[in-house]
């Protein structure tokens, strides 16, 4: 189980490798990515600020990590969650799971 928290942009392709190095278990991998909208409810979005409180994030990320494993046979996982401003088009956040 693997989390993390930054401001600067993921490579989901290299985050998706280093999940599979020298893993010969796993069957099964889905990815999520979630992106900056340039609207919501109609309205432009032309920014958004995602605070980060250090230490509390990571736990709570790291909780519903953890929850995820207990509910589903995950053999691992990765999440990577942005913040500060962030602008439409932005990848805000990735969640992998393997299994």
């Amino acid at each position: 189980m693997s989390v993390s928290v930054q401001t600067g942009e993921f490579d989901l392709a290299g985050e998706l490798a280093e999940l599979k190095s020298g893993r010969h278990d796993i069957g099964g991998i889905a990815a999520f990515v979630g992106t900056v909208r340039e609207l919501a409810g109609g309205r432009p979005i032309l920014s958004m600020t995602l605070e980060h409180f250090p230490g509390m994030t990571e736990a709570e990320l790291a909780r519903i990590e953890a929850e995820a494993h207990r509910r589903w046979p995950l053999i691992c996982s990765r999440i990577v969650h942005r913040h500060g401003v962030l602008r439409p088009g932005d990848d805000i956040v990735m969640v992998l799971t393997a299994s």
